[in-house]
């Protein structure tokens, strides 16, 4: 199962754009906790902290305890912001939950024993994921940290549904209407002259269109240093 994070925090005396920059120079990142039929409580993180519970990888799928002014509420990761050129967070959003609340959470789908699938190893099939994570409904206590899917004995041609794979003891899918498919094994392609022009401009378009973020990130900052002198 998914391991319970751990977070302190403070409260916001202040919200707004300003407020938000001023504790981000501090090295704080602003954050909410809304739900359970409460107020909502603005709040700030370190950085660095957070930082941590983010590299864990299953951030978003676990369970997080905030300590505000001594008192831990229990709460679930809804949201997360970074900024588009630092890729430092600038903003979560977190949904207080009890102990045995049913959640709704995407856990990260891991594929294993690809040695011994007949179509990868003796036919160079490639495995052709559909999904890297499922939605899942589970006790807020028991959400898995991931979800093992064995490629043993997949041919070419084999498509792995939903319904092939064994779930933990409460934990059910999401999406309850459709047998959904999460890999499938299919033949090797050799790329053509087409394949490769149109990876040439997909990469031209990204290329421009990364400029053109870092350009509007610039002008942001440049705003926000005018904004800053104002106040």
């Amino acid at each position: 199962m998914s391991e319970q994070l751990t977070l302190a925090a403070e409260t916001r005396e202040q919200v707004g754009k300003g407020a938000s920059r001023s504790l981000r120079r501090e090295g704080r990142v602003p954050a909410v906790i809304y739900g359970n039929k409460q107020d909502p409580i603005s709040i700030h993180l370190e950085e660095k902290e957070l930082m941590r519970a983010l590299m864990t990888g299953h951030f978003m799928n676990s369970t997080v305890s905030i300590t505000v002014g001594g008192k831990a509420t229990l709460t679930l990761p809804k949201d997360v912001s970074f900024h588009a050129v630092t890729d430092r967070p600038v903003h979560v959003d977190f949904l207080r939950i009890g102990e045995h609340t049913t959640v709704h959470v995407s856990v990260p789908v891991v594929f294993t024993d690809e040695e011994e699938s007949p179509g990868i190893t003796k036919g160079n099939g490639v495995l052709n994921i559909v999904k890297h994570e499922i939605e899942l409904v589970c006790d807020a206590s028991q959400i898995p940290g991931e979800i093992t899917v064995s490629l043993k004995g997949r041919e070419i041609g084999d498509s792995i549904h939903i319904s092939n794979i064994d779930l933990p003891k409460g934990v059910e899918p999401a999406i309850t209407d459709r047998d959904f498919t999460i890999a499938t094994i299919v033949p090797p392609t050799v790329p053509t002259a087409e394949d490769e022009a149109l990876d040439a401009e997909v990469a031209e378009t990204q290329a421009a269109e990364a400029a053109e973020a870092a350009e509007e990130a610039e002008a942001e900052a440049a705003d926000d240093a005018e904004g800053d002198k104002a106040e």
